[in-house]
């Protein structure tokens, strides 16, 4: 209990020692304040910028397998030549792989069309995406229907003129009126609205947002496109994993055999599609990220370094001026590591303050418009801004407070 006793009058001490020197106090830790605000804001527009551009990526699925013609290859004089000449996706080989494939929880094949007009009597929208679906890729991708309904699995298989429309298109085409049960017009076709989807918003890297998509089942998109050169677009194969990577790796490999089998490939033939996974553009993403979060360390690290150099001096000017109340205070038995707590909480208090004043920056700036980009404080950025602080407060401390724990008393009282 002494010793807990001793750490909170040692805790006393430092408050006082800071109440009564508040201008000087208020000067030290503005240092920290920015080093802290330099680090915390370059880390949280890093780690709001990651979340967007990953948000945006979603439309890509998760634990998705992607059977395509090109591979993602995310290298410079990318070798398009090697590819151009593979088949597409076919049909045949999405009902091929659906029957056959144990690995797969749901199995989708689709494709798009992209600045396709979609009207609906004098109002009409440029721009859209049309994209035609079976009847599992609600089971592969999201589809989040906010009013209305999914496909009928007739629907799908019939070719049914039927739609789900994204939010941007229910806004400009059904201004005042809901847009279920009402029909638009995609290439001169009527479609019956049978759900709209919920609002995505605008992506930081301009991805196709969901808003502004209609979507159609796969048999019709066929009939609708069916004149261009297998619809002048292509066709993707698209499998549900199951949510571990061990089992994608294995649907990999049951994919690759199913598929070679079906396209009659010899065992010396190379491969002539290829299987891409969503994961590709997160590790380049982190890759990245983290590159920009080294150089956020190594800009704040500075700012750091001048606040931390700043509480240092303060404190050896703070241990001078005290040297006498220092040996009146050992003369009547304090021990050491009294005043060594004494000068060390002091430090410690400046920096934390001035890295909680630097926190307090950045999530007022977090309310700041940046366009798309919103900007969030997360709790590992709060409590790594606390914990440098905290470090930093250490580090300035230590060798001021342990000379003022070493001063002999009688020489002490003197000066």
């Amino acid at each position: 209990m002494i010793y807990i006793h001793l750490l909170l009058e040692s805790f006393r001490f430092a408050l006082s020692a800071l109440r009564a020197n508040l201008l000087r106090t208020i000067l030290s830790l503005l240092g920290v304040t920015v080093g802290i605000f330099s680090i915390i804001t370059v880390f949280t527009l890093v780690d709001s910028l990651e979340k967007n551009i990953r948000d945006s990526l979603n439309f890509l699925g998760d634990d998705v397998i992607r059977i395509e013609k090109f591979p993602w290859i995310f290298e410079d004089n990318y070798p398009w030549w090697k590819y151009v000449n593979r088949p597409k996706a076919q049909f045949s080989e999405y009902q091929f792989l659906k029957n056959n494939s144990d690995q797969a929880s749901a199995v989708t094949i689709f494709a798009e069309r992209f600045g396709v007009t979609v009207k609906h009597e004098s109002n009409s929208l440029s721009g859209a995406i049309v994209s035609g679906v079976a009847y599992q890729h609600k089971d592969v991708f999201e589809i989040p229907v906010e009013t209305g309904r999914y496909f009928g699995l007739q629907e799908v298989e019939k070719g049914a003129n039927v739609t789900i429309i994204g939010a941007e298109v229910a806004k400009t085409l059904f201004p005042t009126s809901n847009p279920i049960g009402n029909e638009v017009k995609l290439r001169g076709l009527k479609f019956r609205v049978i759900g709209v989807m919920e609002k995505q918003g605008a992506s930081v890297i301009d991805a196709p947002s969901a808003d502004d998509f209609c979507y159609v089942p796969y048999n019709t998109f066929f009939k609708m496109y069916s004149g261009q050169g297998n619809f002048g677009v292509e066709s993707i194969i698209a499998l549900k994993g199951y949510p571990d990577d061990e089992g994608l790796k294995n649907l990999e490999g049951e994919i690759t055999g199913l598929l070679r089998q079906k396209r009659g490939l010899r065992p010396r033939e190379a491969t002539n599609f290829a299987i891409n996974r969503p994961e590709a553009f997160g590790e380049v993403i982190g890759s990245i990220f983290g590159v920009i979060s080294l150089a956020g360390w190594v800009i704040g690290s500075f700012s750091i370094l001048v606040g931390g150099f700043g509480i240092a001096n303060i404190m050896f000017v703070s241990v001078k001026e005290r040297t006498n109340i220092i040996g009146i205070q050992k003369s009547l038995g304090a021990k050491n590591f009294f005043i060594l707590f004494q000068f060390l909480f002091e430090a410690v208090f400046l920096s934390l303050l001035g890295g909680l004043f630097g926190l307090l920056l950045v999530y007022l700036l977090s309310f700041a418009s940046l366009g798309s980009l919103e900007l969030s404080l997360s709790v590992g950025n709060i409590i790594l801004g606390v914990g440098v602080s905290v470090i930093i407060g250490t580090l300035s401390g230590i060798v001021p407070a342990g000379m003022a724990a070493k001063l002999d008393p009688v020489i002490a009282i003197r000066a």
